[in-house]
């Protein structure tokens, strides 16, 4: 009687395990996640950011990956061996000033049609994390009929300097206006561009039948 209940206890976990290897990845938890960095905007900022100036080893990162969801998307933001204390202003903005390599972009004129998205704080460790639910993958854009703009993608994600005091004493004395006050420093970190397409990470299903390649939404 034991090995019979044993033998059907078997067939039943084997049955249960065929089924829910049939259920389709959609009914769980989405495993789409895609993750990029960002990288330093102006080499010169890199005293004015990073938590130990001296030791080149420890220079700031910041890498990002955003999961894709139903109704919105998962943005995770993280900014390592930061000075502590620093505050910066997150958008996502139409065009970078950096090239696939990261080298300057010496055709660059603006960052085109810019969106807040939240405000970065770095901890008294060096740390700062930001989390941000909205839409972004392959569909983040904004448009104005007054202005005659047309629905523009904000494929790109930088952030800039909340104080501009804070970049001075890095050679670097500007205003710009992305923060809440319109009186923020200059950019500290941004996305490069895709070596193929051109278009920024938040582009994950680019239309490589067009030129110039667009963004499947």
């Amino acid at each position: 009687m034991i090995r019979s209940l044993r033998r059907h206890g078997i067939v039943f976990v084997a049955a249960l395990l065929a089924f829910a290897a049939a259920i389709p990845a959609s009914a769980g938890a989405s495993d789409e996640d895609h993750q990029f960095k960002l990288i330093l905007a102006n080499p010169k900022l890199a005293a004015c950011l990073a938590e130990d100036p001296d030791d080149p080893s420890k220079a700031p990162i910041v890498t990002a990956s955003v999961e894709r969801g139903e109704l919105n998307d998962t943005l995770h933001l993280h900014l390592r061996r930061f000075k502590p204390g620093l505050n910066f202003d997150l958008f996502t903005v139409q065009r970078s000033n950096k090239l696939a390599d990261g080298s300057p972009d010496q055709a660059f004129t603006n960052f085109g049609l810019a969106w807040y998205q939240s405000d970065v704080h770095v901890n008294e460790n060096g740390n700062g994390d930001v989390t941000v639910k909205t839409i972004l993958l392959d569909q983040i854009f904004g448009f104005d009929p007054d202005v005659n703009l047309a629905p523009t993608n904000t494929f790109h994600l930088g952030f800039w300097f909340n104080d501009p005091a804070d970049a001075q004493p890095c050679g670097i004395n500007v205003v710009t206006p992305f923060n809440g006050e319109h009186h923020a420093g200059p950019l500290a970190f941004i996305t490069t561009p895709d070596a193929v397409t051109l278009l920024g990470p938040l582009c994950v299903n680019p239309d490589l039948s067009k030129s110039p390649v667009t963004c499947n939404p």
